[in-house]
C-alpha cells in the first residue's frame, strides 16, 4: 500500500523556469524504467532531482470556468517544495503541432495552505488532484527529461526547444508514432473510460482502493 510517511525524502530543489515562460513539452509512455535512466545517463544528462513524491491540485471554479478556457491554476507539493502555477494555450496553440504548448506562470509558495484557503475565498475549490513519483533530469540548451510513475502508468516527458526534442527523441529510440501532448486529467479520463473505475483522483491511495490492491 501506498506510505504517505515515506513520500518526502529530502528537500528538492529542482531548477524552476523564469516566472513566465512558454513551456513546450511531448509525453511518451516508458515501458522499461531501468532502461530508461540507463539510457539518460549514457546520453550525459545530469541528475536534477531524484525520484521524488509529487502532489498536485487543480483550482476551478464550481462551473469550471478555466477548463472551459484551456487554463489551469495548480498548487503543487515536489518534495518539501511549493508552488504556484498558471497555464494558458499559447498564441499560436496546438493545432498545427505535434508538441504541447502553454505559456506557464510559475512561482515557489512560502505557505500552500494559506494560498488554497486564498483561491477557495475567491470562488476557486479543489477540481481534481493527481500524484506521481518524479525525476528530472537536465541537459544542455535547457531542456528536460522527466520521468513521471503514476497510479496509472508510467511516461516520461521531453520540455524544451522542438529541435531538441526531436533530437532527444532519436537518441533514446522512441517512436515518435507513441508520443502524446494529453495532460493527467486527460490520461486519467481514458483511464477511467477503459477500466469502468470510480476514481475521482489520480491519487494512489484512490486508483489502489478502486482496483482492490
Amino acid at each position: 500500500m501506498f506510505d504517505k510517511k515515506r513520500v518526502f525524502p529530502f528537500d528538492s530543489r529542482r531548477i524552476l523556469r523564469p516566472m513566465q515562460a512558454a513551456e513546450i513539452e511531448l509525453k511518451f509512455p516508458v515501458d522499461d524504467v531501468v532502461a530508461l535512466r540507463s539510457r539518460a545517463s549514457e546520453l550525459g544528462l545530469w541528475l536534477e532531482t531524484e525520484r521524488t513524491f509529487e502532489s498536485n491540485t487543480l483550482y476551478d471554479t464550481p462551473e469550471r470556468s478555466l477548463r472551459a478556457q484551456k487554463q489551469i491554476l495548480r498548487i503543487r507539493w515536489y518534495g518539501q517544495q511549493c508552488t504556484v502555477t498558471h497555464k494558458r494555450k499559447s498564441q499560436a496553440g496546438d493545432a498545427e503541432s505535434r508538441y504541447k504548448t502553454r505559456i506557464e506562470t510559475e512561482s515557489v509558495v512560502e505557505d500552500g495552505d494559506a494560498l488554497a484557503a486564498i483561491f477557495e475565498q475567491l470562488g476557486y475549490s479543489p477540481a481534481f488532484r493527481y500524484e506521481k513519483f518524479r525525476t528530472v533530469w537536465g541537459a544542455e540548451g535547457g531542456g528536460h527529461l522527466v520521468l513521471d510513475e503514476t497510479p496509472i502508468g508510467v511516461w516520461a516527458e521531453l520540455e524544451g526547444p522542438t529541435e531538441w526534442i526531436d533530437s532527444m527523441l532519436a537518441r533514446l529510440g522512441v517512436d515518435v508514432n507513441r508520443c502524446l501532448t494529453d495532460s493527467y486529467g486527460t490520461l486519467f479520463l481514458k483511464w477511467k473510460t477503459a477500466s469502468g473505475s470510480s476514481a475521482e483522483n489520480m491519487s494512489f491511495v484512490e486508483i489502489e482502493a478502486a482496483i482492490g490492491v
